[in-house]
């Protein structure tokens, strides 16, 4: 049977050109027809799109970082020391790189350990800085990166000290000289010590080979070390004063450390007898020159109302320094030049031993050296004997005063050795044993070469 739609519908027509054919068919039918279509087009549009409401996702966070990272010092730290090792740590995790660095991007030396677990600085930081610290590792498969921040102790010219080394003149010590056997070591601070133990503690001497010595404060600035006995000819001396970082006082901060070496030359150890009236010259123990000399008159006299000696006081001085020539003028102690004992004149082959002006130097009072005692309180040797002590003499090496009348030689004027050992490791801040030296704490064997013991002037001379 032939279909009816098919004879009416033209070609390319759709089913719905229905509502031209036969008039049997209603007007319902087509749009049922119609109807049912609409569903297949629609239902064509969400194929694929199977799994939910059709909203996109966005990209998915990444898994909790379960590394345990610690830095020391802890984040926004402040008052740091300098000296305070960086360190950083890490727990379920390895590191990856660690970098300190300042302000002006200058970085921090330091190394990871060989687990990769840790880091530490291998250098000293500095004042008045600002640090980050940035650690970069993995974990999860994920790159991660945590960061500290932390500063170092603020300091200006109120708060900081520096040490230096000086002899008992005041004069600088020389890094790799020569110096005699009875050389005083000063650490002198340019600020006012309030905690000595403290400051004390930052100090330390090494002796080859090792010898006893001991720290004695002599004012608020300044220590001195010395060995009990003389030292032997040929030890190797090294100071240090470890005070960077530190505090040498409280709220007072080393601004360096510094050191220095030197190294102790043959034995020179001079005897000025005023019973003889000779300074009697040794070296190495050996007596090889015997010098007539006038030393202090003796007395006092008052003038301007204050009180002049003129004794050569008694005691062991050491030698300071020497000039040829120098000018000696009263004046620069009290006594003008105008008076009855005043004098300004220039003086030959001067070798100094004392801070208020004690020399052994050329004079041609010939004939009062070895009989009669002229002086202010200087030892008058002849030209020729003056100037061959002077080449001799070196900083350091010891001149004992013995049997003049008068005052005691005083320690401020170079009198060191004049203390007696006792009194002088009493003048130290630090009990026995928390020195850290490198010096022997018990007494060295004397030296064939050994000048007598300071503890006792009038001791005789080894032959």
């Amino acid at each position: 049977m032939s279909d009816p739609i098919a004879r009416l519908r033209k070609p390319g027509e759709g089913i719905f050109h229905v509502s031209l054919f036969n008039e049997r068919v209603g007007r319902r039918a087509v749009l049922v027809g119609a109807a049912a279509a609409v569903p297949l087009a629609v239902a064509g549009c969400t194929i694929g799109d199977l799994g939910g409401s059709g909203e996109s996702q966005g990209p998915t966070a990444p898994p909790p970082d379960p590394a345990e990272v610690t830095f020391a010092p802890a984040d926004a730290a402040k008052d740091v020391a300098p000296i305070a090792p960086v360190t950083v740590s890490i727990a379920k995790a390895t590191l990856g790189t660690v970098t300190v660095t300042d302000a002006e991007g200058k970085q921090v030396e330091g190394a990871l350990s060989t687990d990769m677990l840790s880091w530490k600085s291998s250098a000293p930081l500095a004042y008045n800085a600002t640090y980050t610290v940035v650690v970069k590792y993995e974990t999860l498969g994920e790159q991660r990166e945590k960061r500290s921040t932390f500063s170092t102790v603020v300091v200006n010219e109120t708060n900081k000290t520096l040490p230096y080394f000086e002899n008992t003149g005041g004069l600088s010590l020389n890094d790799g000289a020569v110096y005699g056997v009875g050389q005083v070591a000063v650490v002198h601070f340019d600020e006012p010590i309030q905690d000595k133990a403290a400051a004390q503690k930052l100090l330390k001497v090494t002796t080859t080979p090792a010898v006893e010595g001991a720290w004695m404060w002599t004012t608020a600035q300044t220590v001195a070390w010395r060995p009990r006995d003389y030292y032997p000819s040929g030890t190797k001396v090294s100071i240090e004063a470890n005070v960077f970082g530190r505090q040498v006082s409280p709220g007072l901060w080393g601004e360096k450390d510094v050191a220095i070496s030197f190294s102790i030359g043959e034995s020179h150890v001079s005897i000025a007898d005023d019973n003889t009236k000779q300074v009697q010259v040794f070296v190495n123990g050996q007596m090889v020159r015997s010098m007539p000399t006038s030393m202090g008159q003796g007395g006092n006299e008052v003038i301007n109302g204050k009180t002049f000696h003129f004794w050569t006081q008694r005691g062991v001085y050491t030698v300071l320094d020497k000039a040829n020539p120098v000018i000696m003028d009263s004046s620069t102690y009290g006594l003008p030049i105008n008076s009855r004992l005043g004098y300004k004149q220039t003086i030959g082959w001067a070798t100094r031993i004392s801070n208020d002006g004690i020399y052994l130097h050329a004079l041609d009072n010939i004939g009062a050296q070895g009989v009669r005692n002229e002086s202010h309180g200087c030892l008058n040797l002849s030209p020729a004997n003056a100037q061959w002590f002077f080449g001799l003499s070196q900083p350091g090496d010891v001149v004992e005063v013995r049997n003049t009348g008068g005052p005691a030689l005083e320690q401020w004027q170079n009198g060191d050795w004049s203390v007696p050992w006792a009194t002088w490791v009493g003048g130290g801040a630090l009990p026995a044993g928390e020195q850290d030296d490198g010096a022997e704490t018990t007494s060295a064997a004397p030296s064939p070469s050994a000048a007598p013991s300071s503890d006792d002037p009038n001791a005789d001379v080894p032959n």
